[in-house]
């Protein structure tokens, strides 16, 4: 019987590491760069090598107390230092504080002699004293071209590159070493540094229509699981930020609560409670519907509860929304006195798509709102396909899902007839779809609203009409007219129509409810007429009744008075007859 153990209780050692403190880059090297080995950053004139290495060692030294030497065969001290202050990073005052090092060698083809004895001994004795100097963790040697630059035998080149790779092993300091891009499918000038090193990172820098996009990719990484996509990075005022957006997964959490958009009549049509916090949402039409509008309420409904918004703007300038959204009575200006509302505005030409999206991620990070607007997002063809367009804003989307923001993008359909299983091709993506199309009936042109779709909760199906004034946005209730969903004065007209014939015909019924009380009035009084001769007659019969009742009894009494009379006389004669 096996007595193996489970695989989940196998332990795997994991790969020591050093952190590089460049944003971005440790996610995709799963924590940094082999600690104690040699890692090769290679790539063409200006993709931003030096610089890399440069933050590399600076990062260590201010961030992770790990000095660094960086020996540099092209460039002197005094010009690297004065090339990274625009960054902020002050090499002077870390060399004075013996944690940043920095050596220029300079090295002359034409004093150079090959002898078959040309060796690094003097390098490694300079680079070792270096080290021990500061107690230095990292090495950067910029660049390696530079150091063989008077070497053509191949022989001796190779040696003396794998002794130089083995030497700052056995010193057990991090190093990189830059290289230039050779010819061809060649990573490097001779071919072999590749080879030697345990981690290479390839640097590219790529024009695409007039529009540059800087990209790093993990060539190889011997010990340790890597991302393997090409990712974009930026160079700005705060140095490198690489975007590893293409490592999430579908894996994240969701959220069950609802925020507001602003607009009631909206949030009822959304079930009486709005979106899903944390959501995507897409609110499309044509020019004048009122798209701006829409995502400027919904990040101002954002800041009134006390809540973060950043407006990322393609087309409008900051002060010229502030401006506009006055005149439907929203303060944008108060929310970014408060440092609840941010701003970003850029033309999309500035950058390639991925450019945007590595400012973007940046921004996001730094800022940490909790809602995002991108206004609009079909401005961004303009540097870029449809489909590089959505490739784009799905990355962008599986991001913010992942930090629990809330999204709202604003497009702009540019034909009268929406393509309902594109738009942009964000449609499908989105939870949430808010359609504004123009209706044109009656020689006008007013605005109508559908939700499209709403994923996750009960919503209403039924057009409603738009309307912006200066006191907000709304929503109409649904009109119906002869002709169907009636709009503007359409629907003013019919209101009034309706209105017209209600008071008609409250008129006519008011008219024949007059003619029933005057006939009733009319047979009460004869009723009343007729009560009063029956009652007189009544009281006559009765007169006529008592007075018969009179003489009867009168009669009668007459009779019985005879009666008795002639008894009485009888008894007189019998008494006679007696006596």
């Amino acid at each position: 019987m096996s007595t193996s153990p489970k695989k989940s209780q196998v332990h795997h050692p994991s790969l020591p590491k050093t952190p590089t403190g460049i944003i971005g880059l440790d996610e995709i090297t799963d924590g940094g760069l082999p600690k104690g080995r040699p890692t090769l950053i290679c790539g063409e004139a200006g993709c931003g090598k030096t610089l890399m290495s440069l933050e590399f060692l600076i990062r260590g030294a201010t961030e992770f107390n790990e000095p660094g030497v960086f020996m540099a065969f092209e460039e002197k001290a005094s010009e690297l230092t004065m090339n990274v202050a625009s960054l902020d990073f002050d090499l002077d005052k870390l060399q004075a504080q013996k944690k940043i090092r920095l050596d220029y060698v300079h090295i002359d083809r034409s004093e150079i002699e090959e002898t078959g004895e040309y060796n690094l001994e003097g390098l490694f004795i300079r680079l070792g004293y270096a080290i021990d100097h500061i107690k230095a963790k990292r090495v950067v040697l910029d660049t390696l071209e530079n150091l063989f630059s008077g070497l053509n035998n191949q022989t001796i080149l190779r040696a003396e590159l794998r002794r130089l790779f083995q030497w700052l092993k056995e010193k057990g300091v991090t190093a990189i070493i830059t290289g230039e891009k050779g010819e061809g499918p060649a990573l490097t000038r001779q071919g072999l540094e590749e080879y030697v090193s345990d981690c290479v990172i390839l640097l590219d820098h790529r024009v695409i229509n007039q529009i540059s996009t800087r990209r790093l990719r993990v060539i190889k990484y011997r010990g340790s699981i890597h991302g393997t996509n090409e990712y974009p990075f930026l160079i700005d005022e705060e140095g490198i930020s690489v975007l590893p957006i293409t490592s999430l997964k579908l894996e994240k959490e969701v959220s069950s609560g609802r925020i507001s958009s602003g607009i009631p009549a909206m949030d009822k049509m959304l079930g009486g409670h709005g979106f899903f916090k944390g959501s995507s949402i897409l609110v499309s039409g044509t020019a004048g519907t009122g798209k701006t509008s829409i995502a400027a309420y919904f990040a101002n409904e954002t800041c009134k509860r006390g809540d973060k918004c950043i407006y990322f703007a393609f087309e409008e300038s900051p002060k010229q929304i502030i401006r506009n959204m006055h005149s439907i009575d929203v303060d944008l200006q108060r929310h970014i006195n408060k440092g609840l509302l941010q701003f970003h505005a850029s033309r999309p030409t500035l950058h390639g798509l991925e450019m945007h999206l590595v400012v973007m991620y940046k921004v996001i990070k730094k800022f940490k709102p909790d809602v995002v607007v991108l206004d609009p997002i079909t401005n961004l063809i303009t540097v870029g396909s449809v489909s590089e367009v959505k490739a784009m804003l799905i990355r962008l989307i599986d991001f913010l899902q992942e930090e629990q923001i809330t999204v709202m993008f604003t497009a702009l359909t540019l034909n009268n007839i929406v393509n309902e299983q594109t738009d942009e091709g964000v449609s499908s993506l989105v939870d949430a779809w808010i359609l504004v199309r123009d209706i044109e009936f009656n020689g006008e042109r007013n605005r109508g609203m559908y939700i499209m779709k709403s994923r996750g909760m009960k919503h209403s199906n039924q057009v409603r009409e738009f309307i912006i004034t200066d006191k907000g946005l709304d929503l109409v209730e649904v009109y119906l007219g002869p002709e169907g969903v009636l709009t503007g004065s359409a629907r003013e007209a019919q209101k009034l129509h309706e209105q017209t014939g209600e008071v008609l015909r409250d008129f006519a019924v008011s008219s024949k409810d007059r003619e029933l009380t005057r006939k009733r009035k009319v047979l009460e009084a004869k009723i009343s007429n007729l009560q009063m001769e029956f009652e007189s007659a009544e009281e006559e019969l009765n007169k006529m009744y008592q007075q018969e009742e009179l003489i009867k009894q009168a009669a009668l009494n007459s009779r019985l008075e005879i009666t008795s009379r002639r008894r009485g006389e009888y008894r007189d004669e019998k008494g006679k007859i007696n006596d």
